[in-house]
């Protein structure tokens, strides 16, 4: 313990919070330093929180209204995707599933200098990972909390997509980009899961991800809508 009675996991001082302990025995309070410093710190999410509910300041009734159809559009669209079946590759006939091809095609080549498994697994991986980081890029620079929403909506619509893929490595049924199955030629995940000893165990991990990216997209969802509570109320507080 330091000469000066400080604790060096909390940063108490013990004298002092003694002194404010016999105040309030005695019915009296505590002198405000001893107080502070005896006070509870708050739990981390809680002063987080407020930050990740608040709307952007300064947006219109207009571009209000715009972003509650925009978030009425992906709900839906979001909920029919979470339908689709994993297990037959449904999503792969999606307009999502389109949206998300060139964007893993570019994430193997991105990491072609890190290589094969990553090139292999970087299809995938930035599928996941750009809307992800788009979303952080909202959130840090932007102070957009509706647009970090979206883009959480977005992983979760990946991870639905690729569901399929990777349960489809154990039988593979599956129509490639090349017009193959994975038996006939190259397949992403049976590479990767095979790599990993867990090929066997691909049909687990495909119900894994599918209800990861069910659980990611709406959780998109309900942040988005409480970030437009949050805002509705504060146009209702500016019209009265």
């Amino acid at each position: 313990m330091p000469g000066d009675g400080q604790c060096p996991a909390c940063g108490l001082y013990f004298e002092k919070w003694a002194a404010a302990q016999a105040a309030l025995a005695a019915g009296e309070a505590p002198p405000a330093s001893a107080s502070r410093r005896a006070a509870v710190e708050p739990a981390p999410w809680r002063e987080k929180l407020p930050a990740l509910l608040a709307p952007k300041a300064g947006l219109s009734p207009a571009v209000f209204h715009g972003r509650c159809v925009a978030l009425l559009f992906v709900a839906a669209w979001g909920l029919r995707l979470i339908a689709m079946d994993y297990r037959d590759g449904e999503i792969g006939g999606s307009f999502m599933h389109n949206i998300l091809l060139p964007i893993h095609e570019a994430g193997h080549v991105f990491f072609m200098p890190f290589g094969e498994f990553m090139t292999i697994l970087g299809g995938s991986f930035l599928q996941v990972a750009l809307p992800l980081g788009i979303g952080v890029a909202f959130a840090l620079k932007n102070r957009d909390n509706f647009g970090s929403a979206i883009c959480l909506w977005w992983v979760g619509a990946s991870l639905l997509d690729l569901a399929p893929y990777i349960y489809d490595a154990l039988q593979p049924q599956l129509i490639l980009l090349g017009g193959h199955t994975g038996e006939d030629g190259p397949h992403d995940w049976i590479y990767l899961l095979g790599r990993l000893s867990q090929l066997q165990r691909a049909h687990g991990w495909g119900f894994v991800t599918h209800k990861l990216g069910a659980i990611a997209l709406l959780a998109g969802l309900a942040w988005g809508a409480a970030v437009l509570w949050r805002q509705r109320r504060q146009l209702d507080d500016v019209a009265t």
